[in-house]
C-alpha cells in the first residue's frame, strides 16, 4: 500500500475521499498527516490536533476485503486491527462499540468508515502524545509514521472476520458500563446483545453503527 506523508492537513478523510472521487489516487493507499486542523470524528465532530497525534486514511479494495466481511462489520473490524497494532507496541487499549479506543475508562481516539464506489475509505485519529478534542491521550512515544506502517502490515493480512469477531465479542464485556448514541439518544450498553454481524440488540430493536 502506498502511503502519502503530509506535515499538515485540514482532514485525512476529507483529502483522500475527494483524490479517490477525482481519480487523483486509486486503492490500495494511505494518507498521514502530523498535524491536522479540520479533521471529522464520528457523528460529524471535530478531531484535529497538533504533532505527535495519529492522523490518518486509508483505502482498500472492497473486493479485498475478507469475504465473510459485512459492511455493518467494517468499523470494527478496522478498528480491533489498530488495537492489536497498539497492544503489540505496548499500549493497553481497548475497543468500545463500536469504534472507541479507550484506555481505561477514557476515550483516546476513534474511526470512522465510509463507502466510495467500489471501495472503503477509513480514518482513524489517536491521541498517542496529547489530550485534545476533549479526550485523553495514551502519553505514548510511539510515532505515527511507525504506528501507521505497523498497522498496514497487519491490515493486509486481512484476517477473517470470524476471527476478529471471535475476539471482539470477549473484549465487548468492556462496553457494558458505557452508552452510545442511537437515534439522537444515548442508549445503555448494559444488557445490548452483540450480534455476529457487528450489529447490537438494544432494547429488542437491531441496532448497526452508521460509522
Amino acid at each position: 500500500m502506498d502511503i502519502h506523508y503530509f506535515d499538515t492537513l485540514p482532514s485525512t478523510q476529507i483529502y483522500l475521499v475527494e483524490a479517490l472521487q477525482n481519480n487523483r489516487l486509486e486503492a490500495p493507499v494511505a494518507v498521514l498527516a502530523l498535524e491536522q486542523n479540520a479533521g471529522v470524528g464520528s457523528r460529524d465532530n471535530a478531531w484535529s490536533g497538533g504533532e505527535g497525534n495519529f492522523f490518518a486514511s486509508f483505502a482498500v479494495k472492497l473486493e479485498d476485503l475478507p469475504e465473510d466481511l459485512l459492511l455493518s462489520s467494517a468499523s470494527i473490524y478496522f478498528s480491533f486491527i489498530m488495537k492489536q497494532t497498539l497492544l503489540d507496541l505496548g499500549e493497553n487499549i481497548w475497543l468500545k462499540w463500536p469504534n472507541d479506543f479507550y484506555k481505561n475508562d477514557e476515550k483516546v481516539g476513534g474511526t470512522i468508515t465510509k463507502k466510495v464506489n467500489d471501495t472503503l475509505v477509513c480514518g482513524i485519529g489517536i491521541n498517542l502524545k496529547k489530550s485534545q478534542n476533549g479526550y485523553s491521550a495514551l502519553q505514548s512515544d510511539i510515532s505515527p509514521q511507525l504506528l501507521l506502517e505497523k498497522y498496514i502490515l497487519a491490515l493486509e493480512k486481512f484476517p477473517k472476520w470470524k476471527q476478529i469477531f471471535s475476539e471482539y465479542e470477549v473484549e465487548f464485556e468492556l462496553s457494558r458500563k458505557f452508552s452510545v448514541h442511537i437515534e439522537n439518544y444515548q442508549k445503555s450498553l448494559s444488557d445490548a446483545s452483540l450480534q455476529y454481524d457487528g450489529s447490537l440488540i438494544i432494547e429488542g430493536k437491531k441496532v448497526f453503527s452508521l460509522r
